[in-house]
């Protein structure tokens, strides 16, 4: 629901400032009123999710890390105050109120439409009995024997209605004024902008703000095509009069997307007719005014898709691709299913044994290869495996640099490897997913601080304590001697049902000793392999659930939606051997 509140906030923030505008230019000709509240209209039917969307399409390139700029941040907030990130009170799965709310809004649309076909069945009624009439004007005239006032009928392609006898309860001057008026509902083509709003009335049936629209919609587009008879020379006194004896005979229109000539306030618009009150052109300031209303209501949300748009990085001169100097893959064709494994080694060293090449892409990419992270490519990425062995070059690694950051450098070279051997096409995108949020439990965390900080974590499998590395798994429970929360949280992940995200801001080294935990989702063994010792401790019915696993660190997992990176396949080819 809170995308559709966001939208109806939006919306209903852009009409106000809308009706400000409106206000403000009161004295200025009908014609620039009703543009306004046309387009606040029409904002009902455009979130601004699809102009952030058009935005994020643009990608921009960097050479350098960028900060983010504040005030699309804070217009994103703005226009976006009921973010998935907000604390709301838990609804029961079972909850049955998204279903009657849905059945009511269906009701609410249902009764709107039914309410509009019965009135407009009418008016079909009244022009298939209506004859042709020659008044040598450039629309098709009916003549109708429905006492229903003169209107335009009709949207690609409109027909003039007009009621019998007519023509002899007008003088002729008053019968060319009120011509006159329906022209101009023809030219201004203002039965397609009524059947719109009619759209926006019907979706938005709850909304009192969108029939206050409609009647403002009305009131302008009288007014804008009196002001049009009267610039044309016709007489005030034979225009009012015209109009107060259709009154005076006939019925008015029962649909709004049927342009008549006595809408809106009567008394007011033959007050305004009849005192030709004084209409100003717009100043320069005012058209700047709109001209800057309207680019920043586009531009504003494109602006937020671009700023926030992932960066594709542009590979110049001053930094060398990123490559091992020596890699070998090659085809493991044994048997032997469980001695498999990556690691990174001292001298900017990567070996993988007897692994799937999704194993690979997620390590390379940092994401589960069985998660909703990682999507696309052939079945054997997940049944050949392989043997890699890959040396950086000696001055490729920077000495001084930390563990973490020396693995992060290691994974970019083996994305360049994959590009290069295995001719991977892959591509990052934005989607919203369910997820589990980690974040800081009521009572704080329960961690304690390794013994050791990140600058002087040591290199190589050869230490006993190795910075970011947790042993165990889902039966054996998480155990590492240095690790942050974000390790914890993407190990994890290759067990859960869904993506992790970190969101508890704590940072340093912990060590982590825990129990192992129920599956959240069944295990896929391969093919021929039996259940295994840990499998059998998995099947333990009072084995605690992963949520137990992180209340006991003092931090706690919450189901959520959020938007995540994901990383889609496109292409990838089996390698050649070396």
């Amino acid at each position: 629901m809170n995308p559709v509140a966001n939208h109806l906030w939006q919306s209903t923030l852009f009409a106000a400032a809308a009706g400000l505008l409106s206000l403000a230019l009161r004295k200025q000709r009908a014609q620039v009123r009703y543009a306004l509240w046309l387009a606040a209209s029409l904002k009902f039917l455009l979130p601004f999710a699809l102009l952030v969307s058009i935005g994020s399409q643009f990608h921009w390139r960097t050479e350098v890390s960028i900060p983010q700029l504040s005030l699309p941040i804070a217009m994103e907030q703005i226009s976006q105050p009921f973010a998935h990130s907000a604390q709301l009170p838990a609804v029961p799965a079972a909850s049955l109120m998204p279903t009657v709310v849905l059945g009511v809004w269906i009701f609410g649309f249902a009764a709107v439409v039914f309410a509009w076909l019965k009135r407009w069945r009418h008016i079909r009624a009244a022009v298939r009995a209506a004859s042709p009439m020659q008044l040598g004007i450039p629309i098709s005239v009916m003549s109708s024997p429905m006492p229903l006032e003169p209107g335009v009928f009709g949207i690609l392609k409109p027909v003039l209605l007009l009621p019998e006898g007519i023509l002899e309860r007008l003088s002729p001057a008053q019968l060319q004024a009120i011509l006159a008026h329906e022209l101009c509902h023809a030219r201004r083509r203002d039965n397609l902008a009524a059947a719109v709003h009619m759209t926006v009335e019907a979706i938005f049936w709850f909304h009192p703000l969108v029939w206050w629209i409609g009647s403002r919609l009305l009131e302008e587009r009288e007014r804008a095509c009196d002001e049009e008879v009267l610039r044309h020379a016709a007489e005030p006194e034979v225009y009012a009069e015209g109009i107060l004896n259709v009154c005076k005979f006939y019925l008015a229109s029962p649909l709004r997307c049927v342009s008549g000539v006595t809408g809106s306030n009567l008394k007011k618009r033959i007050e305004e007719i009849m005192t030709r009150r004084a209409l100003y052109s717009l100043s320069t300031g005012k058209k700047l005014l709109l001209a800057g209303a309207a680019t920043l209501t586009i531009g504003m949300p494109i602006a937020i898709g671009i700023l926030n748009a992932p960066p594709v990085r542009a590979q110049s001169d001053a930094a060398p691709r990123l490559a091992f100097e020596v890699a070998s893959v090659k085809l493991n064709k044994s048997s032997e299913s469980r001695n498999w494994g990556f690691d990174y080694l001292p001298g900017g060293r990567f070996k993988a044994t007897n692994l799937s090449l999704d194993w690979i892409i997620g390590e390379a990419y940092h994401v589960s290869p069985w998660s909703a992270r990682l999507s696309g490519g052939p079945e054997w990425i997940g049944s050949d495996r392989y043997d890699i062995e890959a040396t950086a070059a000696p001055d490729a690694i920077p000495q001084g640099l930390s563990a973490k950051a020396r693995e992060d450098k290691m994974r970019l070279m083996l994305r360049t490897l994959l590009a290069d051997r295995f001719k991977l096409v892959i591509r990052r995108e934005s989607k919203e997913l369910p997820v589990y949020t980690v974040v800081v439990a009521k009572n704080g965390p329960k961690l304690q601080r390794a013994k050791i900080e990140e600058k002087d974590c040591p290199e190589g499998s050869s230490s006993e304590l190795r910075c970011h590395v947790i042993n165990g798994g889902m039966g054996r429970g998480m155990h590492g001697k240095a690790v942050q929360v974000s390790d914890m949280v993407s190990f994890v992940e290759n067990w859960s049902d869904r993506p992790i995200v970190d969101k508890t801001g704590l940072t340093g080294l912990f060590v982590v000793e825990t129990d192992g935990w129920a599956p959240m989702r069944p295990r896929v063994r391969p093919p021929g392999e039996e259940p295994t010792a840990e499998d059998k401790a998995i099947a333990d019915p009072i084995r605690p659930t992963l949520f137990t696993i992180f209340d006991r660190l003092g931090l706690k997992m919450e189901s959520q939606k959020a938007p995540v990176d994901v990383f889609v396949i496109d292409h990838v080819e089996r390698p050649s051997e070396n």
